[in-house]
């Protein structure tokens, strides 16, 4: 049997091919731009073409503040524009602090407008609502996104941190399909898989796109995780030849809708080491063990 890692390259709709590994930058919060280009060419060099930012990223990490991180990557993007050719580049919108959610027209087409700016760029390939905002109609929100594609401002549409009634809600109003949700999943986080957030994913054929795939870092340094959920990740890298984040990586890409992992490590080593998780062979037996070691309870 073979393993049951998806190593291929995704689609997110038109945008083809996207790679399994993804660089998130809500870390990317260094104003040496230098530095931060060396991190961005790694990940592309690396196969992580897909570059996940958002408007609020900034606000924490040791950043200065709302924008900042689009800002950084617009400034790298606009003195190396030849980096823009290379990446899918993906940007959230949707969380405007103290309120906290405004996905209302006026703010969310402002919002956007305002990543264009600041990213420096004519189009977002992918355009992602952050949060739902539960006091904005699904129909007013597919309108504003509707026009924003039509404009040309941006390729494809998905949401981040959606249930998937309010995915349905959406796209009962979109002229186009979502093409990706970003959940929080990870082999210490298994919400989408018992939510139904993931069964909708192929259902409907969205590509997930996982965030904290190593649970903030956790997953790496053991810190606050269940002793046996840290003895299978090891057992497995010990068995397959790699660390504990590779095991990790490689349990979320064998969920069968076909995960996108979003990493967001600032160091260039650990990010090159992340596509070693492509090789590793999970089987079935593999991947429930880690399953049934995170929830704590056998499987009946």
């Amino acid at each position: 049997m073979g393993s049951l890692v998806q190593s291929h390259k995704r689609s997110l709709g038109a945008l083809d091919p996207v790679g399994p590994i993804a660089f998130g930058q809500w870390r990317f919060t260094d104003e040496d731009l230098s530095a931060g280009q060396e991190l961005l060419e790694v990940a592309l060099d690396s196969g992580l073409n897909l570059i996940d930012t958002a408007d609020v990223y900034g606000f924490d990490w040791g950043g200065t503040g709302f924008g900042q991180v689009e800002e950084i990557l617009g400034r790298i993007i606009a003195s190396s524009p030849g980096l823009r050719d290379r990446m899918v580049l993906a940007t959230k919108g949707g969380i405007a602090p103290p309120t906290p959610y405004d996905s209302s027209p006026k703010y969310l087409r402002s919002a956007c407008e305002a990543s264009l700016r600041r990213l420096q760029v004519d189009v977002i390939d992918l355009y992602l609502i952050h949060r739902p905002d539960m006091f904005a109609h699904p129909a007013d929100v597919a309108i504003t996104l509707d026009a924003l594609r039509a404009e040309g401002k941006i390729r494809e549409v998905g949401v981040s941190n959606h249930t998937p009634a309010q995915v349905a809600a959406l796209q009962a109003h979109l002229e186009f399909p979502i093409v990706a949700n970003q959940p929080e999943f990870s082999a210490a986080h298994l919400a989408p898989m018992r939510d139904g957030t993931l069964d909708q994913c192929m259902e409907l054929r969205i590509t997930p796109m996982a965030w904290s795939p190593l649970a903030g870092g956790r997953l790496a340094t053991g810190d606050d995780l269940p002793a046996d959920l840290l003895g299978v990740l090891d057992g497995l890298a010990e068995r397959e030849g790699v660390d504990r984040s590779q095991i990790a990586l490689a349990f979320v890409l064998a969920h069968p809708s076909a995960p996108i992992a979003i990493i967001g490590s600032q160091n260039a080593d650990r990010i090159r080491s992340a596509t070693a998780a492509l090789g590793v062979d999970l089987g079935r037996d593999d991947v429930y063990a880690i399953v049934q070691a995170c929830e704590g309870v056998p499987l009946p």
